[in-house]
Formats: C-alpha cells, structure tokens, sequence
C-alpha cells in the first residue's frame, strides 16, 4: 500500500533532517543566492591567482587575491544578512501563531524583499500567507521590486549606520 511514508523509514529521516536547512533558505533566498554566486565568484579569482603564482608571478598572484577578497566580503555579509533574515522569520512566525494574521506586523518589514520573503515564509507557515501575499500586492510590491526603498531612493543608504543596524539587527530599534 502507498501512502505516507512509516515514522522511521530513510525517507521520512532525510524529510525531517532537511526541513530545517530548507526552512533557513526559503526565509531569505535572495541573500543565499547572491552569496552564494559571490563565493564561487571568489572561488574563481582564487584560481586565477593560484595559476598565476605556480608560474612564479608573484605580483600577478597578488593581484589576483584583492578581488577575491572582495568577493568573498561580500558572499559573507550576504551571509549575515540571510541569518538576520532567518532571526526575523523566526520572530515574525512566532508572532504570526500567537495572533494571528495583522496588517501591522508585517508593515515594518515592507521596504525590503528579503524582509518581505521572510514575512511571507513565515506567513506560509503561520497559515495566512494568502493575506500577507495581498497586503502586500495592495502595498504596490511585486516580485521585481529587489532593493529596499530607502537604497531605491538614495543608492547611498548602504553606508548609513542606521540602515546597517536595521539590516542586520532586526527587532533592534
């Protein structure tokens, strides 16, 4: 007889065991995926620098190193970024149990996609992301709106201590 699988087969293991780094992708996917990009990026540089110093050219292979190091910057505060996400996944989704479906929890994470695709795992999870996906549709954001709209409006916000600490200290006003 098929159905679901039994409690303690293989295939009920690997379900349980992947749903929790399933979980901590889907709260913040564009995060991961430009880190991810990033470090193979680095990875790339890396080699051309290794290359470049097996053929004894010192300065080439040094060279080389400065934009993997850069690369690799950026794949970890993607990183960073992709676990504050996941911190206000959690938070959001406990919320989102506790009472229920509230316009005003998730107006403060609007501004932002990666805000915006945590509150809406979160949501899927809570049970309510039919809501939360026409809140917002009704906000006027759909899926090709990628920057925060403070970086929208002043590509220079990424340098601005509080949208740092917004970005990477989530619930920390």
């Amino acid at each position: 007889m098929r159905g679901a699988p039994e409690e303690g087969t293989l295939a009920s293991l690997l379900r349980r065991g992947l749903a929790a780094p399933m979980r901590y992708l889907r709260a913040a996917p564009l995060p991961h995926a430009t880190g991810g990009v990033s470090a193979l990026i680095g990875v790339g540089w890396v080699r051309a620098a290794l290359e470049a110093l097996a053929e004894e050219a010192l300065a080439a292979g040094v060279l080389l190193c400065m934009p993997a190091s850069g690369w690799f910057g950026l794949a970890l505060l993607c990183g960073a970024d992709g676990l504050s996400r996941y911190r206000e996944y959690l938070r959001v989704r406990r919320m989102l149990r506790r009472w229920g479906f509230t316009p005003r929890l998730l107006r403060p994470l609007a501004a932002s996609r990666c805000q915006r695709d945590a509150a809406m795992q979160a949501a899927r999870e809570a049970g309510c992301a039919e809501m939360a996906r026409t809140y917002y549709r009704e906000l006027g954001y759909r899926w090709y709106h990628l920057l925060p709209d403070r970086v929208a409006a002043n590509p220079l916000a990424f340098l601005d201590a509080r949208f740092l600490r917004a970005t990477f200290l989530p619930g920390k006003r």
